[in-house]
């Protein structure tokens, strides 16, 4: 629910998500919106009753002019306000960093109503500021505008303000590998204007007395990073102190940990409110001597392809161990394949946030930046990464298998204590590549992404128990990890068992003459492809004109609807098939995209195909083409080719009166996984 709450002319915009006893999300410093809890609302929301504001200076609400508006007691005053306008009896309250003495005092004032507080990078001037900061005032002018000389009306007022929000951020995010929490926090920057944000400063000579919070009467938890270069950690221990509240220290913690550490933080969050807030808890233990066997499977939902090879390892270990009990924590469209095949999906799966919704919303015609896509993707893969852990605590798995599962597999490294059950890591592609296009930064951005990835696999190789690669050593690229990073086939020989390719079916073997041809096109199991299949449909006369009487079966897939297309003559459409790969087994000739499944079956199935790598997708601009050329298989069309109908009609032309001389594609592949796995159990 959104709404709005208007005070002394000033309106606030504020929204609740979830029930149960609530907690509320106090705003901070304007300089950000309440998108900076956007890591804890999800997961949250599934166990309390969620309330978060913008305040005022910041996202949706108003922003009144002069630092009269931006007082410490303007504020608290709103959080009252809001806490009216939804009707909070009682609640939970937690700051972050400004927010925290709103909070304590908001607490002071309506001590029946607040049950209890959590400070998150406390702001509350009970010790001295870092000395470094303490050397510039804020409304002089400087000869310099070195380090936090920055943190200065004048450098912000007369051109200096993108530089201020550049190192500000940096020192929020003191922890490697930020990037993103920093380009976020930027880009909140730009929202305010620089003299608005002065207002806000400027009113901060009338702040709240701190010598008061020794008088709040609720439990205080107090969260604070050793390594906080906004506000000292003394800070965060004096008011622990005072308060006589619970201190948790996140050593190398920056000043923000709920955004650069959020499942730490959500579980603290969680455990505090319900000890303040309890809530019924039935829960089922079992003797260990009466636990069967049991699998969790995550399979990824961006690529119909990885359920397939995931129930064909999941019938090896039923092989193995006929007794052994397999769930699934899936995502729509995989989830359809699953009931297909009469799989076990969990309940929790439909708390889980569709990966497959943010690729499609992030696509533009034919271009999906996957690697840009994955980094804004950081609130779906934490809230998903929640649900998993909560389906983990709740009832015991023998061994958690994780099919590109990269929340689970980043954040168990990042949280490696709540490992608690054997676990295996799949996938078929190894390395974030930058696209040309990217430059510097983007090649900058792709080799920190490996490099963390190679330090969590460095300090914590016990975590995964198994790490299984799709496919042999060689269709592994040979590139670099980064400037001064290990090669990307070297370390993976190193680190990784590999099954050979996993098709999940057998070859249908040779193909009945058809007359006439038959043509598939198929592009997978997103809705990124409409661009593509539009595209085909174009190109059909100009094909028929050079394959007289091709005949074409267009497959959309599950998010796609047929009936929005065009359906010219000699085609037919159609929309989920269970068995596609009995289809292409039967095809004399495929259109798909670069998805590594439908162009390894292809391969398999030995059918000549043309596919069309979608735009700035470096898994399918390098790696997949990497390891089709290895094969020899397929006819590679660049999609500002395909825009020419002519020149797609060549290509499949081409494809289809080519030899055929591709690799032979194993069918033991899932028996070779399954025997890995089966160790595990």
């Amino acid at each position: 629910m959104e709404g709005t709450v208007t005070r002394n002319g000033v309106t606030i915009h504020y929204r609740v998500d979830g029930e149960g006893p609530t907690l509320v999300l106090l705003p901070t410093w304007s300089i950000v919106p309440s998108r900076v809890w956007k890591a804890q609302i999800p997961y949250l929301a599934r166990h309390f009753r969620v309330i978060s504001f913008d305040g005022r200076g910041s996202g949706t609400s108003d922003r009144p002019a002069g630092a009269a508006a931006y007082t410490d007691a303007e504020y608290v005053a709103d959080t009252i306000a809001v806490l009216d306008a939804t009707s909070t009896p009682y609640c939970v309250l937690v700051g972050f960093s400004r927010g925290c003495p709103w909070a304590l005092e908001v607490a002071l004032r309506q001590p029946s109503r607040v049950l209890g507080v959590v400070c998150i990078g406390s702001a509350t001037r009970l010790t001295p500021m870092l000395e470094e900061r303490t050397r510039w005032t804020w409304d002089e002018r400087h000869a310099t505008s070195e380090g936090w000389a920055k943190y200065n009306r004048y450098y912000w007022l007369e051109g200096g303000y993108d530089d201020f929000l550049a190192f500000f951020f940096g020192r929020m995010f003191p922890e490697p590998h930020s990037s993103k929490q920093v380009e976020d926090a930027i880009g909140w920057g730009h929202e305010i204007s620089p003299s608005l944000l002065a207002d806000t400063e400027a009113a901060r000579s009338q702040h709240l007395d701190p010598a008061r919070f020794a008088e709040v009467s609720c439990p205080v938890l107090v969260v604070h990073g050793s390594d906080d270069q906004i506000r000292p950690p003394a800070e965060g221990a004096r008011l622990a102190e005072l308060t006589g509240g619970s201190l948790v220290t996140v050593v190398g913690g920056g000043h923000a940990p709920q955004a650069r550490d959020p499942v730490v933080v959500n579980h603290l969050l969680r455990q505090f409110a319900s000890q303040v807030m309890p809530q019924p808890v039935r829960r089922t233990w079992v003797r260990a001597a009466r636990r069967t066997r049991r699998v969790l499977y995550l399979s990824s939902p961006i690529g119909l392809g990885h359920a397939r090879r995931d129930l064909a390892i999941a019938r090896e270990l039923r092989s193995l161990y006929p007794e052994v009990e397999i769930e699934w924590l899936a995502q729509h469209p995989v989830t359809r394949v699953l009931a297909d095949a009469g799989e076990a999906v969990h309940p929790a799966s439909d708390w889980l946030l569709s990966e497959s919704a943010h690729v499609e919303h992030e696509a533009g015609e034919h271009d999906l930046h996957a690697f840009q896509a994955l980094r804004r993707m950081d609130e779906i893969l934490v809230a998903n990464f929640l649900t998993f852990s909560d389906v983990v605590e709740d009832r015991h798995y023998d061994l958690v298998i994780g099919d590109e599962a990269w929340e689970v597999d980043y954040f168990l490294h990042e949280n490696p204590e709540l490992k608690r059950f054997a676990y295996a890591w799949l996938t078929d592609f190894v390395g974030w590549l930058p696209m040309p296009d990217g430059g510097p930064d983007e090649a900058a951005l792709t080799a920190d992404y490996n490099a963390e990835m190679l330090t969590q696999r460095s300090r914590y190789r016990r975590l995964r128990d198994c790490s299984l690669f799709v496919g042999d050593p060689e269709d592994v690229v040979e590139e670099s990890f980064g400037p001064g990073l290990p090669g990307i086939r070297e370390w993976t020989r190193q680190n990784y068992m590999f099954t050979g390719y996993i098709t999940g079916f057998a070859p249908i073997g040779s193909r009945s003459a058809a007359s006439p041809p038959r043509c598939l096109v198929t592009v997978g199991g997103s809705g990124v492809g409409v661009s593509l299949l539009h595209r085909v449909l174009d190109a059909v006369p100009a094909i028929r004109r050079l394959i007289p009487g091709i005949e074409f079966d267009v497959v959309t897939g599950p998010r796609i609807d047929p009936s929005s297309l065009p359906h010219p003559p000699g085609v037919r459409l159609h929309g989920y098939l269970p068995d596609l790969h009995l289809e292409l087994g039967k095809a004399d000739v495929a259109i798909t995209q670069g998805g590594l499944t439908t162009c390894m079956e292809l391969t398999a199935q030995r059918v000549p195909f043309v596919y069309i790598p979608l735009q700035h997708h470096f898994e399918q601009n390098f790696h997949v083409t990497a390891r089709l050329d290895r094969h020899r298989a397929g006819h590679r069309l660049d999609y500002s080719e395909a825009a020419d109908p002519d020149r797609l009609a060549e290509a499949v032309a081409k494809a289809l009166t080519d030899p055929v001389d591709y690799l032979p594609v194993p069918t033991d592949g899932a028996v070779r996984a399954g025997h890995f796995l089966a160790d595990l159990l």
